[in-house]
Parts: structure tokens; sequence; C-alpha cells
């Protein structure tokens, strides 16, 4: 994803396996840029359990799983799942 090119360029520079904590410490203050304000990689990672990542590639999916709310756009929003009939459904939005 092209919103964590900082903390993927650092990913891929580490060695690994890394513990998470290791993590945090050499990166925690890189700020992460979401949709609704920012968040920092070491805030992102302190959500998981503490683990060992054996890959770049299995500390950026953790890193995407553990990404706040502020990475989502309109929180339930779909536009593929009808409203199920009985329950009032969200309002149209114009975007």
């Amino acid at each position: 994803m092209q919103f964590m090119a900082d903390v993927d360029e650092r990913l891929d520079a580490h060695s690994y396996p890394i513990t998470t904590d290791e993590l945090i410490t050499a990166h925690g203050d890189l700020e992460i840029p979401l949709p609704n304000g920012a968040e920092t990689f070491g805030d992102a990672l302190s959500r998981v359990e503490p683990m060992t990542f054996e890959s770049a590639e299995e500390a950026r999916l953790t890193t995407y799983s553990a990404i706040g709310e502020g990475a989502i756009g309109r929180k339930n929003y779909s536009d593929r799942d009808p409203t199920a009939l009985g329950v009032e459904g969200h309002e149209p939005v114009s975007l």
C-alpha cells in the first residue's frame, strides 16, 4: 500500500527474524498518514501480541491488520450488501 511507503522501506532494509518490540524500538516514531489523520508505526504495532517476524512481508501484513480506525473511510459502509428487511438502513450520502 502506498500510504506505508516509509515503513515498507525500513521493513525491507531490516534483517530477520526480529521481534515486535525491536521493530517498535527501531521505527516506532514513523508516521503512517491516514485519510483521517495519522498514526505512528509503534502505536499500530503495539496492538498486536508480542511475536517474532521471520520476514518483512510478515511484519508488513501484521501492521496492515493493526492500523486503527483512522484508515477506514466511512464506517459500516458497504455498497455491496443490501439492507436487511425490517432494518432501517443508512441514509445515502452523495460523494
